[in-house]
């Protein structure tokens, strides 16, 4: 919102309060209400608890779509839709154009009677649950898998101890190992001798959203609570910045909980002990042992990423047994290299690429 210079004219001066009057409205209306996301029409097919499968209806002909599905997972606390943000700025409807039969695997809210689920849980009950109706509805018996952040956790760890049917793995921003204790991140915040995650599970069942998304924005406080506002400010006059922000700023202030098990497992045997990396994480009895992932694997990362730093995925591409693999370095941050104003040209296409080619 700028101010022109004066003076003025009387019908200058009108002018210039219409568009201060305008730029008011519109500041209100993006900063008060919930933009309309998720848009990319899709139905339900499976549920469990507060758990949500969506089949995204195509739009390319049967005989022109790829023959290998594509099975989405999220993070834990935070909603899918970012994956559908809106028309336009949506990986979910650029895929569904380019002849992929997407599925994507929505978590919910949990409640406080769902604080003791855990990995366990989601990787062994509800996510064999949902692959088996993705395969059900599209007919084919292998599937990929794309995990972003924590879902990157669930899919590196389901694809372990599960590997037989997974032709492709792509993992984004994947927190998969914390040897360095003093990268960026949350890592070295949860290592500090006088945080207790116990003590934080014992108050609220479950760890608070907002507490999350706190500590997330607080790894950069002036770019979180000053500069996407002063973005906003400058940009009044622009529809399709003003939109763009409306979007994500419903996503952003649309928080869950993590259920307290969840929670204190990723703190303590992944974030402080490093387990998963190291090979001694135990999952309902089984050992993850990486070595057993044998599917095809793109392995995304974020050169700007400040919730999961490049160290902390680079690492799984040793780890495997993936004859083919390939690590790819991105443009832009841990949210904005998926769902950013550079999304579509520098990283949507060479995912389609890759998956495209290892989809038939």
């Amino acid at each position: 919102m700028a101010f022109s210079s004066l003076p003025m004219n009387p019908t200058e001066l009108q002018s210039e309060l219409q568009r201060i009057e305008q730029e008011t409205r519109t500041l209100l209306r993006v900063s008060t209400s919930k933009a309309n996301v998720a848009q990319t029409p899709k139905e339900v097919i499976w549920t469990l608890n507060k758990a949500k499968l969506y089949h995204y209806i195509p739009v390319v002909p049967a005989e022109k779509r790829h023959k290998i599905p594509l099975f989405l997972v999220f993070a834990l606390m935070n909603k899918p839709y970012i994956l559908d943000l809106r028309p336009g700025n949506s990986f979910i409807e650029y895929m569904v154009k380019q002849g992929f039969d997407v599925y994507l695997l929505d978590w919910g809210a949990p409640g406080p009677e769902d604080k003791d689920l855990n990995f366990d849980n989601y990787v062994l009950d509800y996510m064999p649950r949902a692959i088996r109706k993705v395969k059900a509805v599209s007919g084919s018996d292998e599937f990929s898998m794309l995990g972003w952040c924590i879902g990157a956790i669930l899919t590196t760890i389901y694809a372990a101890l599960r590997p037989d049917t997974i032709k492709n793995l792509i993992l984004l921003t994947a927190p998969l190992d914390f040897t360095d204790k003093k990268a960026g991140g949350f890592v070295r915040w949860v290592n500090d001798q006088n945080f207790d995650p116990d003590k934080i599970i014992a108050a609220f069942g479950n760890m608070p959203g907002q507490m999350i998304d706190y500590g997330a924005k607080a790894l950069k406080p002036v770019e979180n609570y000053i500069g996407s506002y002063l973005t906003l400010w400058d940009n009044l006059s622009n529809p399709r910045i003003v939109e763009s922000w409306h979007a994500m700023n419903t996503w952003v202030t649309d928080i869950i909980d993590m259920t307290g098990a969840t929670y204190l497992q990723l703190i303590k045997e992944l974030y402080q002990e490093n387990r998963l990396i190291q090979g001694t994480l135990i999952i309902r009895g089984e050992r993850v042992d990486l070595s057993r992932i044998r599917a095809n694997l793109l392995n995304v990362i974020a050169l700007t990423d400040h919730i999961s730093p490049p160290c902390q995925s680079e690492s799984i591409m040793t780890k495997v047994s993936s004859e083919d693999q390939l690590l790819m370095k991105v443009k832009g941050g841990h949210i904005g290299m998926m769902a950013g104003s550079g999304a579509l040209k520098y990283t949507w296409p060479h995912i389609e690429e890759w998956l495209g080619a290892r989809s038939d």
